[in-house]
């Protein structure tokens, strides 16, 4: 599942985020996007801080930045409601040219959007370096629990042979003549996804039955990539230097907004 593979997110590669193990950089992660999201809106330095960091790690991992950035569509609807905060918003407002924006849903526009996107891109940035097998291990690793880890290894699995499937229907409905082009045809769509759900659901059926008679017991075997004293210290120096960040950040007067 290389950069090849349109409907992926790992780029393929040898760096040294691709290297360190998964349960370490989902630690790391989850450290570095809470001290993000934990950050008050006024420490504009400690953004600029993280923004560096991210940036860093990009360069690190060898992954192309135009890459990272075609990834970040999810981010859309956040970025729309960013905008419309100083519209809605109440209490002190600017006039900036012909519209009135609120000051506080300027701030906390200008916050949503800073926050979303750099926890987007760095999220992004860890599944472009991680396999989504890898990730699997990674949280049966740090103890997610085993009904968790089997939904998302099967999911994972099984997810091209249902996107296969859909493309076939797709392919038949076509050669058929049908174009779903108004809500008259809504009808059909339903019917197709029912058919979709019972054929999945019965090739789920079917491949429970083949595990269990041969030896299932609700945990697959894996083998884990235990992580060196280095490769926690890589880890916990981006939180690190993020937290340092906005440590100084709260003791400046500089950088902070009104």
């Amino acid at each position: 599942m290389g950069a090849a593979h349109g409907h992926s997110l790992h780029y393929h590669g040898h760096s040294v985020l691709h290297r360190t193990p998964v349960h370490a950089k989902i630690v790391g992660l989850l450290a570095f996007v809470s001290v993000v999201v934990l950050t008050p809106g006024a420490y504009v330095l400690a953004f600029a801080a993280y923004a560096i960091i991210i940036a860093v790690l990009v360069a690190v991992s060898e992954v192309p930045v135009r890459y990272v950035l075609r990834r970040l569509w999810p981010v859309v609807p956040f970025v729309g409601v960013a905008l419309l905060l100083p519209v809605v918003a109440t209490g002190e407002r600017v006039d900036v040219g012909p519209v009135s924006l609120a000051v506080e849903g300027l701030r906390g526009g200008l916050t949503l959007l800073l926050k979303v996107l750099l926890a987007a891109t760095s999220a992004v940035l860890f599944a472009a370096t991680t396999e989504p097998r890898e990730l699997v291990r990674g949280l049966d690793q740090l103890r997610l629990p085993q009904p968790l880890v089997q939904i998302l290894a099967f999911m994972l699995r099984y997810l091209e042979v249902v996107a296969d499937e859909v493309r076939r229907m797709s392919i038949a409905l076509t050669s058929r003549g049908f174009r779903a082009r108004s809500p008259r045809h809504w009808p059909v769509l339903a019917r197709t996804l029912g058919a979709l759900f019972i054929r999945s659901y019965e090739r789920g059926e079917r491949v429970h039955l083949a595990m269990v008679s041969r030896g299932y017991t609700g945990r697959m075997p894996m083998r884990h990539t235990p992580a060196a004293v280095r490769d926690w210290a890589r880890v916990a120096a981006v939180p690190a230097a993020a937290a340092l960040a906005l440590v100084t950040a709260a003791l400046l007067p500089v950088g902070r907004l009104p």
